[in-house]
């Protein structure tokens, strides 16, 4: 895992466009041994990040499933040093819409994909992301820190 390296703050952050948010796919590989260089590159040169809630309750899920306390450790100490943003009703609002807007056009998406676009779009953050397709459409800043 890449070395924390952020004061904790589980305020919101600022709309100053320093902070980003960074789904569960970028934590991820953050948290392996031999994280991508594109994505290692990014993230030190990043000066702040933040994660939704969703993005913890998926991480958690996985290390609880696997049984794999080590890492688990790992992330909670990683998580110390972000801002974790909680899901509030103009959150859940804004997803319901999201999810409601793309499938009337025939798109369906996860809930949890929109609860974190929505948490993207109210804190007015560009999102993080390898899985741009999941995203499009959400009305949000992308970025692949993995180039594509």
């Amino acid at each position: 895992m890449a070395s924390p390296r952020r004061q904790s703050s589980h305020r919101p952050p600022g709309k100053d466009g320093h902070v980003v948010l960074v789904d569960t796919h970028i934590i991820s590989e953050l948290m392996r041994r031999n994280p991508d260089p594109k994505v290692m590159e990014w993230f030190g040169r990043t000066p702040s990040i933040a994660v939704s809630v969703v993005t913890v309750d998926e991480i958690v899920y996985e290390l609880s499933r696997r049984a794999m306390q080590p890492l688990r450790q790992r992330f909670d100490e990683f998580l110390v040093n972000i801002q974790i943003l909680d899901l509030d009703y103009r959150i859940a609002r804004r997803a319901g819409e999201l999810r409601g807007a793309l499938a009337a056009h025939g798109i369906v998406r996860h809930p949890s994909d929109m609860h974190i676009a929505a948490t993207a779009q109210v804190h007015a953050l560009t999102l993080v992301t390898r899985n741009v397709r999941e995203f499009e459409n959400c009305g949000i800043p992308l970025l692949n820190p993995y180039g594509g």
